[in-house]
């Protein structure tokens, strides 16, 4: 054989060698071998405990910019320039998550928070953290879980995010380009410790409580607007109070409504968590309006749990926020219109906790559910991007990942969490058949899950443990010609989902779950 062939031979070799072992490594399982199967059912309880905190996690040193031609896209062409604040020489951003790649934090409008709510019955310990963030992946979710101190006890951790908009990238995909990592390695440490610290501190300050519920079903529904037909909306705001027994103090409030935080839209630079910030707000230190108190607050920690958004439930530029007391229109996307969001869904929870419709609840058990499933990695696009290290996530098995499915409840009330942004018609019903969809198939995702929910309150909390995009109704799936409502492209949701056969499984997951729950 000729020396140049052997040669040629042997470097096709050695790049073979080089190719399978970066692909195994790329597509390595973080956490071999981890599985979550929790069946807890509660025992005779006369008190539950709970305790709530709340840690900043808001970055605190980063080189800010200049936007000079106000595009939201950093360029030294376009005559943006940037503040070297560690001297350098170099550009070392904050890449916000969320609509387009190349989007630097220039600043910050309001804090960021981990918020955690720890339950404790006597027989199990639940914790609850929600952090301002568009997501938090599964790996990263059993790495905090792997790093809790075992004296705290903690039975079952959930961490959810509340999806907004205007956060550092945690999960990649919106770094300075479509081909770069956009994840800050420091500041994913940083969030890690404060939701370590968070459980903490609500594990600390666990005492005797009894809790207060409320439903407002669609006072909220002008906030919020759909942007894919069928029309159907989370738009119901569930509220659990959780009151101290020995003080009569609130402790914390749990709100859950289902829209995305991203009013403020793509042309915001500044780090934000956008309504839920003037919501939370408003909820603990009640609502003044010239130097008038309207509503008193209730104090103590509130926590806000974004539920369906999936369609997408969003507040559009073309959506207008009326302020519920000045009567003024806020069109224009900035901080006004936060503000007033923010306001009103505060007043219908204030006015919820003051009316004669509120159930108390003065003791009650714990009963959790959680399971970790496998899930079909279908999409293509998805896939390069965890060979290249846009995603840093491997497999589980063959083109599968592990994500996870909780149920609990407490008293009147059950609460389902899954891993993505699920469309509301699989939550409340509404599930169509439209021409043109890929599959010409009746809806299988029936019934809808809130349906078959027990209790009186029914929370429904989407982006906990993972962060998987969108759950499209396989039956509404839409990637080919011709396209379902007279679209002329295909909708946004399948571009950003794993595939068609997400929904149906974690459809039947949650269902087994409820039903063992029951």
């Amino acid at each position: 054989m000729k020396k140049w062939l052997k040669v040629s031979l042997i470097l096709l070799l050695a790049l073979a060698v080089i190719f399978i072992s970066y692909t195994l490594y790329q597509f390595r399982d973080r956490h071999k071998g981890y599985e979550v199967d929790i069946k807890i059912n509660a025992a005779h309880s006369e008190e539950i405990k709970a305790g709530f905190s709340k840690v900043d996690i808001t970055p605190t040193y980063f080189d800010t910019w200049t936007d000079h031609n106000g595009d939201a896209r950093f360029s030294e062409k376009d005559g943006d320039v940037y503040q070297d604040r560690n001297g350098n020489g170099q550009f070392d951003p904050i890449y916000l998550a969320g609509f387009h790649q190349n989007r630097p934090a220039s600043g910050v409008n309001d804090p960021l928070w981990a918020r955690t709510m720890v339950l404790d019955d006597g027989n199990s310990r639940l914790a609850l953290c929600v952090i301002d963030m568009i997501g938090f992946g599964h790996d990263d979710v059993v790495n905090v879980r792997k790093r809790l101190e075992a004296s705290l006890n903690i039975d079952y951790l959930i961490i959810s995010s509340t999806h907004v908009h205007s956060s550092p990238d945690l999960m990649g995909m919106w770094g300075v380009n479509e081909y770069s990592n956009g994840v800050n390695a420091d500041y994913l440490e940083f969030v890690m410790k404060g939701i370590l610290e968070s459980v903490e501190s609500a594990t600390n300050v666990l005492e005797p409580a009894y809790f207060r519920f409320a439903v407002d079903e669609d006072t909220a529904h002008p906030l919020v607007g759909d942007t894919r037909d069928p029309q159907v909306f989370d738009a119901s705001i569930q509220i659990m109070q959780a009151v101290s027994v020995k003080e009569g103090r609130t402790l914390g409030t749990l709100m859950n409504w289902g829209n995305h935080p991203e009013t403020l839209w793509s042309g915001n630079t500044m780090i934000s968590s956008d309504f839920p910030h003037y919501f939370r707000e408003y909820v603990e230190n009640g609502i003044m309006e010239k130097d008038s108190l309207k509503l008193e607050g209730m104090g103590g920690t509130s926590i806000f749990l974004n539920g369906a958004l999936g369609g997408l439930m969003t507040t559009h530029p073309s959506l207008p926020v009326v302020d519920p007391y000045s009567g003024e229109i806020f069109q224009e996307e900035n901080n006004d219109k936060i503000d007033a969001q923010g306001k009103a869904l505060a007043k219908i929870v204030l006015e919820k906790l003051i009316s004669d419709s509120v159930v108390e609840v003065k003791n009650g058990n714990l009963n959790i559910r959680a399971k970790s499933i496998e899930l079909s990695l279908d999409n293509k696009l998805f896939r390069l991007a965890a060979w290249i290290g846009i995603f840093k996530r491997g497999l589980s098995s063959w083109w599968k990942i592990r994500s996870e499915v909780a149920v609990w409840n407490l008293g009147p009330a059950s609460f389902v969490h899954i891993p993505g942004e699920l469309y509301p018609e699989i939550l409340n019903g509404g599930i169509e058949l439209p021409e043109g969809a890929d599959f010409g198939i009746e809806p299988i995702e029936v019934p809808a899950i809130r349906s078959v929910m027990p209790g009186q309150f029914r929370f429904f909390n989407g982006m906990s443990n993972d962060m998987i995009g969108y759950i499209v109704p396989k039956s509404q799936w839409d990637e080919k010609p011709p396209f379902t409502y007279g679209r002329e492209k295909r909708p946004y949701g399948e571009i950003n989902s794993l595939g068609p056969e997400t929904a149906p499984v974690l459809h039947r997951v949650v269902l087994e779950l409820l039903e063992d729950l029951r």
